[in-house]
């Protein structure tokens, strides 16, 4: 098994932790990991993403040109990295955020309110946890128990009073899920 991936959104959306914390989830299960972040000079507004490799066996090179899995958190992620995506791909996107939805026919293409939800659960620095959390419902590369492993190693201790709300995204992304009619 091998799963490319690239996350791409704004800066301060969690699209480095969310591919990190993937990653160290990943390292406890015994794989193979890869991760690559590009971001601009902007603390937070900025573009960000990160390449994500995550296999059973040694990884020859972290970077690649197109992805098994797009997570996109933004139009512009959308626009530049939709072509990207593997025929029989998966591109998971946040509907909040795209004005100009996919209009490949080639993939699978998951919509996922993900914005609205984290505001609903009260703390918008969820978004990341409610996408990764799709994407596990669909290419479960690692159990929730390790990336709930990770969640504790990545946040600083001060922060461990949001285990809770970062489990219960997780587990929301997971039911929020679902197939997005692509135009034709």
């Amino acid at each position: 098994m091998t799963e490319e991936l690239i996350i791409a959104g704004f800066g301060g959306q969690g699209v480095l932790s969310m591919g990190q914390i993937l990653c160290y989830a990943a390292m406890m299960a015994d794989k193979e990991v890869s991760w690559m972040p590009s971001y601009g000079p902007e603390m937070r507004g900025g573009t960000a993403n990160c390449i994500t490799i995550i296999s059973d066996e040694k990884i020859s090179s972290p970077i690649i040109s197109s992805y098994d899995t797009v997570i996109a958190l933004n139009q512009p992620s959308l626009d530049k990295f939709e072509d990207k995506v593997k025929p029989g791909g998966i591109l998971i996107y946040d509907t909040t955020n795209i004005i100009h939805p996919p209009k490949r026919t080639d993939i699978k293409v998951y919509g996922i309110d993900g914005t609205n939800e984290a505001a609903r659960m009260n703390n918008i620095k969820v978004l990341n946890m409610i996408m990764l959390g799709a994407f596990l419902k669909k290419r479960p590369v690692v159990e929730i128990a390790m990336v709930l492993e990770a969640l504790k190693k990545v946040l600083p201790e001060r922060y461990h009073h949001l285990l809770k709300i970062n489990e219960e995204a997780l587990h929301r992304g997971m039911e929020l899920i679902e197939e997005v009619e692509t135009p034709v």
